[in-house]
């Protein structure tokens, strides 16, 4: 059994900072992409940013320049720093992760529960 568990969330002011942290637990063989998602109200899930085990990064233009993805193979953990926040980025915020449980397994998407990211003066 695979579990993410996401960190990190919470209110800032606009121009603030947040620090996600998404870690993976259980039985698992491989970890390959990683990333983080958000879904904002009445609004579809958006890929962010995303990660590969070799450590390419690719980021959705809004966050460009503002949000760092970062991960720990080893810890088997993503990061998410996100800077100078503004309204539009209030979203849950999902952690994704594609996972070989075992060596002959396929390859399997993975999800956190999301933490919740409010930017509000």
């Amino acid at each position: 059994q695979v579990q993410l568990v996401e960190s990190g969330g919470g209110l800032v002011q606009p121009g603030g900072s947040l620090r996600l942290s998404c870690a993976a637990s259980g039985t698992i063989f491989s970890c390959n992409g990683m990333g983080w998602y958000r879904q904002a109200p009445g609004k579809q899930r958006e890929l962010v940013a995303a990660i590969t085990s070799g450590g390419n990064t690719n980021y959705t233009d809004s966050v460009k320049g503002r949000f760092t993805i970062s991960r720990d193979n080893a810890k088997r953990t993503v990061a998410l720093q996100m800077n100078s926040l503004k309204p539009e980025d209030t979203a849950v915020y999902y952690c994704n992760a594609e996972i070989k449980i075992r060596i002959w397994s396929t390859w399997l998407s993975y999800w956190g529960q999301g933490t919740q990211v409010t930017v509000s003066s």
